[in-house]
């Protein structure tokens, strides 16, 4: 799993959502900038519009309203009663013809002139006492016709003005507009794939990651893991799995450890210390629920003598093939230890004498039609004598000791055998 984890691509968290960002700002930078230059040419636009448009609007305005007081002051040199009021009147037609608005405007200037020499020859005839003055009147109506026109051509000229540079503004903002709503879109579509990403491929390892934390144990296989992009994650994952694997060597090596500490290393039986803690409990828990329980001690008859002609060699080959015999003859609930050399303790759970005493007959009948094979080929046999005792009411030294002096009153009595512990009444 480590080396899978390994063989795919890698990808620093830090440095992928790094470039991620830096695309984000990049994007989010070119938006802004664009935004910013279209507020650039409305702050542009506005400047010019109080600067150059609203002066030149007033120009107009102003070239307007003194056309109109031309064609107004014409009409009335026409309908002036007196020499003085047309005389008057004529005198402001000069005045308006000759104002710089109209003299700015070369077509104004021009319709000014031809209204002003017009006016001026008119108001001669009628002096000089002109009957008929119904012609000029008409022409003047001509005349004043193309004043008004220019009047609406210098207003519209106006406003056309002011419509162009608002138009402009208003594009302008209309792009401003669309652009910062653009930005809000790619910030809003990057910060999802942003926050989708980071579930993807941080978030949702590191709950997986979390769920096999909570799990791990060597009672259970190595966690699996989806494959990951990130560096950092299969970093974590590839700890995890090398973890597991220092829990199961560690759980081994405990177990190995225990082997040793609780099992003679010849007979591969547990220890005589690890018996008595074992047996102590179990009595414990019989007397409590007032269980039969059964103590035994056994010793292999005449194994000094076996030695003696063997060797050593030959007396550990005999200790292992008894205890591969006791293994296989006694039931999986029983205990049995090698308690020191040739001798060896026996715990009967469930069992009161008479049952434990068939069971160690049985062991007793086959150890001794057991043939041993030693080193040289050779076929060796011993014999087994036991002493048994109720345990089921003392504690378990109380009945070790009684189980040894049934061992003993089996000796006495000439050897494979085995012999009951009197009752603690008749001791």
């Amino acid at each position: 799993m480590i080396s899978q984890l390994r063989g795919l691509k890698q990808v620093h968290a830090g440095r992928a959502f790094g470039l991620l960002a830096a695309i984000f700002v990049l994007i989010l930078g070119v938006m802004v900038a664009l935004v910013a230059l279209d507020q650039q040419r409305v702050l542009e636009a506005t400047a010019r519009l109080q600067e150059e448009t609203v002066p030149e609007i007033i120009r107009y305005q102003r070239l307007a309203r003194n056309l109109e007081q031309l064609r107004q002051e014409g009409e009335r040199v026409f309908a002036a009663a007196t020499p003085q009021a047309r005389q008057q009147a004529m005198f402001v037609v000069t005045l308006v013809a000759s104002h710089p608005s109209v003299l700015e405007h070369k077509a104004a200037a021009e319709l000014a002139q031809q209204v002003e020499t017009f006016l001026g020859d008119a108001m001669r005839q009628m002096t000089a006492g002109a009957r008929d003055s119904g012609p000029v009147y008409e022409e003047w109506q001509r005349l004043a016709e193309r004043v008004g026109l220019m009047v609406d051509d210098v207003s519209i000229q106006g406003i056309n003005l002011a419509t162009n540079d608002l138009s402009y503004v208003a594009e302008a903002m209309r792009l401003a507009r669309y652009k910062l709503t653009a930005a809000l879109i790619v910030a809003g579509l990057f910060l999802a794939m942003f926050v989708a990403l980071i579930r993807i491929h941080l978030i949702y390892p590191l709950q997986r990651i979390d769920r096999a934390l909570s799990t791990l144990s060597v009672d259970r296989p190595a966690p699996e893991f989806e494959p990951s992009t990130m560096v950092e994650i299969q970093s974590v994952e590839a700890a995890i799995g090398e973890l597991h694997a220092s829990l199961m060597e560690n759980e081994a090596a405990r177990h190995a450890l225990e082997k040793l500490a609780n099992r003679d290393g010849l007979t591969g039986l547990i220890n005589r210390r690890h018996f008595m803690q074992t047996a102590d409990a179990e009595l414990m828990r019989a007397q409590r629920y007032e269980r039969p329980v059964t103590i035994g001690m056994a010793d292999l008859d005449c194994f000094k003598n076996l030695n003696d002609t063997y060797g050593h060699a030959v007396g550990d080959t005999v200790l292992r093939a008894f205890a591969e015999l006791v293994q296989e003859v006694l039931r999986q609930s029983d205990l049995v230890c090698r308690y020191g050399g040739e001798e060896f303790a026996f715990l009967f759970p469930e069992s009161s004498l008479d049952e434990a005493q068939r069971l160690a007959e049985r062991l007793r009948s086959r150890c001794a039609e057991y043939d041993i094979r030693i080193p040289d080929g050779r076929l060796v046999r011993v014999t087994l004598s036991m002493g048994l005792a109720d345990a089921s009411d003392c504690p378990i030294e109380t009945a070790l000791r009684r189980a040894d002096e049934a061992l003993y009153q089996a000796k006495r009595l000439g050897r494979n055998r085995v012999e009951l512990a009197a009752p603690v009444e008749a001791v």
